[in-house]
């Protein structure tokens, strides 16, 4: 019943967002100024090309290093899109020349935390699960 997902989706999924996500990302530097709509266009297209760029990696990652219970592909996904976010967040805070190595350290630690958090509450309902199941 534990049973690995297929890897083909992950693969196609995360080809499809590096693609429109770098894409479109080219498309918007090099044809527009940056004025509100571009900006934020730039910033959907910087997220989807991190997120498709840290999909395979992270399925990688949770092959390579299995957990119990095994990372489904939400949990892959939701791992991409962490990456998007935290790249994402760094961008704007660069933009706005805020941003410093004290605070990619700090939320680096933020983000790996909360998704450490939400493996732990999947790992107890699994446990729970299993000793229903007995």
């Amino acid at each position: 019943m534990n049973r690995e997902f297929p890897r083909l989706p992950v693969l196609l999924t995360a080809f499809f967002l590096t693609v429109t996500g770098w894409g479109g990302l080219a498309v918007i530097v090099i044809n527009t100024v940056p004025t509100l709509g571009p900006r934020w266009l730039f910033y959907f297209f910087f997220f989807l090309g991190l997120a498709g760029l840290g999909m395979p990696v992270s399925d990688f990652l949770n092959r390579r290093f299995p957990a119990k219970p095994r990372a489904s592909a939400s949990v892959v996904i939701r791992q991409a899109i962490w990456l998007g976010v935290y790249g994402c967040i760094l961008m704007w805070l660069q933009f706005g020349r805020i941003l410093n190595s004290g605070l990619v350290v700090f939320l680096a630690i933020g983000i790996i935390t909360i998704e450490f958090l939400i493996r732990m509450n999947e790992r107890s309902r699994f446990i729970a699960q299993m000793r229903e199941d007995e």
